[in-house]
């Protein structure tokens, strides 16, 4: 049974929800521009990347959670952008987060992913971008394991798995 208070914030959740499809653009595109050393005008993008890359890594989408292989994925290797080949995450340092995404408690080096505000979906949050073509990878959060504390919550789609010495 509907009340008052749940009709209105069914129409909040509405609401936010419909402001993201109308926003355009991805998160950090507020922001001012970094120089980045990878560039593609968007229709270069849309050959280069699936249609799903694309919405995940130039549009700031997020993936289904639980869709990825590379969220199962245990073998020894390293994680690159999907978009640009940047070697982000290794082996060593992921984890199961049981959240659905493929998750690690560090990057290769700090030098590799660049962090900015997101306040996107009436939240304040970190989003992770790869350093050289400015993709959007995830989201970092500050309740991962030891030795760092955090949780790099990457979308599969903007990964890119080798297999071989982590």
């Amino acid at each position: 049974m509907m009340n008052r208070r749940t009709t209105w914030m069914g129409l909040a959740a509405a609401a936010t929800g419909l402001r993201g499809l109308f926003a355009g653009g991805p998160a950090h595109a507020a922001q001012p521009a970094v120089a980045r050393e990878v560039v593609h005008t968007e229709a270069e993008w849309k050959k280069l990347l699936t249609p799903a890359q694309f919405d995940v890594l130039r549009k700031a989408g997020t993936e289904r959670p639980f869709s990825s292989p590379l969220d199962k994925e245990k073998r020894a290797g390293q994680f690159s952008c999907a978009g640009c080949a940047l070697p982000l995450f290794s082996s060593k340092a992921k984890f199961d987060s049981g959240t659905g995404w493929p998750s690690f408690y560090e990057p290769v080096s700090r030098a590799a992913v660049d962090e900015e505000t997101d306040r996107t979906l009436g939240m304040k949050r970190t989003e992770v971008l790869c350093h050289r073509c400015g993709g959007h990878l995830g989201h970092v959060f500050d309740d991962g394991p030891k030795p760092t504390g955090l949780r790099y919550c990457m979308n599969g789609l903007a990964l890119a798995f080798t297999p071989g010495a982590a």
